[in-house]
């Protein structure tokens, strides 16, 4: 009898069973809420734990207690269904920590979803096929090995909150209630009561189901856009003894105020700008620029490219979709209607795009249709100062005599300046060889192709792009610009927060470059500076500037033309640094 009682074991005391279920628990919750709670590790792609509180997750426990209760169990196939549905969410707060982060801006996945391949191949542009593979082997078995763990905790759980003894149900229903009234009672600015909270994740999912539900069901269609300009001037403005002037709008890419409000970046860009003033000065132009807020932040170029040439606010990408699926009047248009031949020179466009008819230009040059025989350089494989020398080529060079073609409107958004600036080609000192297959030798382009690329470390290379830029904008301007012509150089966006850091505006510059001091006048007037530093006040959204350059352009009123003649060209400003 004694024999066969020591074969039974003494049953755990309460306190160690106690001991034995919070160990349990706490480790399978703790290990959960590292992943609803981790913060990016700026700067990069990489994250790091918080000790902060999921809300979510305390919900979640009661939602599993109920289960429980409910089915008696956990089976393997439900702690499966819940642990695809707790990964899913792991994906969701990464790229909620990483977009803002690196982008500067939140995640939308209707528009970001659209150009993930093409995010994708420009990650990769880098990467050999095998890396490329070994790379989505690793996410994989990284992704399998989250969710096996992620189920197995779940799994633990649901056993704590099975167990008869010690009973967790009401001091755990007591923990959520008390952090629920914590979270609700939180006021801001005047009382925080929720600091041990991470940002929750469901919010980012109602938003995006929102967007989605706004552009897959628009109620009022073009009805709800912002009203946009008359476009019903007559462009006058931009007439001389020589004839209309040539109107080239150079969309900037990653163009923005940042290059001029931080230190580092402003000193770095001195000497480029001030080459860049002294060939407009050389070549009898002057330049006066401004600054305005753009509608987006570290990518998504294409709102303001719309903002502007529309004049309509398109901060929400959903009303960019609206707007190109309206019949809006557009910049385009409105100089088509007045005589000029409207180009679309739009390297960075590399598949169909036919929504672009919409803008209605007279011809829309794209990747493969600019005649480019160059080498690639990486992705955004023509470099801008070989796309500028095309677009002289075939639509701005005056052939024998000024009047022997239609003046032109161009909107040429720039590439070599985006994300990952990466591969650069290198500057050429005048532009006439960029339109042959010998634009560069092949050890310039073995030098641009073979250098480092810190996908992380970007302000370096960011900073040598934007050189690149200030040294063909002033090549072309000294040696080849027709004349008489209007330049509007506009920065699309500010660069990925991984360049211009936490918390910067979405301010881009304006530079209006002219030799008709009458027309920089009325821009002058209208809130810009001279030279090429804008003031630090912006005048307004992307698509206010819409009806600034429209007034610019058409003919002064007789107020207007008191004095002008006296006006001459604008002075520059002291550049920083320099």
């Amino acid at each position: 009898m004694n024999s066969l009682s020591s074969t039974h074991k003494t049953p755990s005391p309460p306190a160690a069973q106690a001991a034995v279920w919070l160990l349990r628990f706490g480790l399978a919750f703790a290990l959960l809420n590292a992943l609803w709670t981790f913060e990016n590790r700026w700067p990069g792609f990489g994250v790091h734990a918080m000790p902060r509180l999921s809300f979510e997750l305390c919900l979640g426990v009661v939602a599993l207690m109920g289960w429980v209760a409910w089915r008696g169990r956990l089976t393997g196939g439900a702690a499966t269904v819940w642990a695809l549905g707790f990964v899913a969410l792991v994906v969701v707060r990464y790229a909620n920590v990483t977009a803002p982060a690196v982008l500067g801006r939140p995640v939308n996945v209707y528009w970001d979803g659209r150009h993930a391949l093409e995010l994708v191949q420009l990650a990769t542009q880098a990467l050999s096929a095998w890396q490329v593979l070994g790379i989505a082997l690793g996410v994989a078995l990284a992704a399998l090995a989250i969710l096996i763990v992620v189920r197995h905790a779940i799994q633990v759980l649901a056993q704590c909150v099975a167990q008869p003894r010690p009973r967790p149900w009401p001091w755990l229903a007591a923990l959520v209630a008390a952090l629920s009234l914590s979270f609700v009672a939180y006021e801001p600015g005047q009382r925080d009561t929720r600091w041990f909270f991470s940002l929750p994740i469901t919010p980012t999912l109602a938003h995006q189901g929102q967007l989605l539900a706004r552009v897959w069901w628009p109620a009022a269609g073009a009805s709800v856009l912002d009203a946009g300009p008359a476009f019903d001037g007559d462009l006058s403005g931009l007439v001389s003894a020589r004839g209309p002037a040539d109107v080239l709008l150079v969309f900037a890419e990653s163009y923005g105020a940042g290059s001029f409000d931080q230190p580092e970046q402003a000193a770095a860009l001195a000497d480029a700008r001030a080459a860049l003033q002294a060939a407009i000065d050389t070549g009898g132009r002057s330049v006066v620029s401004a600054r305005v807020t753009a509608p987006t932040f570290g990518g998504a170029s294409w709102l303001s490219h719309a903002g502007l040439l529309a004049g309509v606010d398109t901060r929400d990408p959903a009303d960019h979709d609206l707007l190109l699926a309206s019949e809006r009047p557009t910049l385009v248009r409105h100089f088509a209607r007045h005589g000029y031949r409207t180009v679309g020179w739009m390297p960075g466009i590399k598949r169909p795009w036919p929504e672009g008819a919409f803008y209605g230009f007279d011809r829309l040059a794209d990747d493969a249709g600019m005649g480019y025989q160059g080498p690639d350089f990486g992705y955004w494989r023509i470099p801008d100062q070989a796309a500028m020398a095309l677009l002289h080529t075939q639509e701005l060079d005056v052939g024998s005599g000024p009047f022997t073609r239609a003046p032109r409107f161009v909107v040429f958004p720039t590439t070599s300046t985006h994300a990952p600036f990466h591969p650069l080609a290198p500057f050429v000192e005048g532009a006439s060889r960029h339109t042959g297959p010998q634009t560069y030798t092949p050890e310039q382009a073995a030098q641009a192709l073979a250098a480092p690329n810190a996908a992380q470390q970007l302000m370096a290379p960011y900073l040598q792009s934007l050189r690149y830029q200030h040294a063909w904008l002033a090549d072309y301007l000294r040696q080849r610009a027709p004349r008489p012509l209007v330049m509007v150089i506009v920065g699309d966006h500010q660069p990925p927060a991984l360049v211009s850091g936490p918390g910067a505006s979405w301010e881009v510059p304006v530079h209006v470059v002219a030799d008709d001091p009458a027309l920089l006048q009325r821009l002058l007037g209208s809130g810009f500076a001279p030279g090429l530093t804008p003031s630090t006040h912006a005048l307004g959204p992307m698509h206010e500037l819409t009806r600034v350059l429209l007034a610019a352009f058409n003919a002064p009123g007789v107020h207007e033309m008191q004095g002008i003649d006296h006006v001459g060209a604008p002075v520059a400003v002291p550049h920083p640094g320099s």
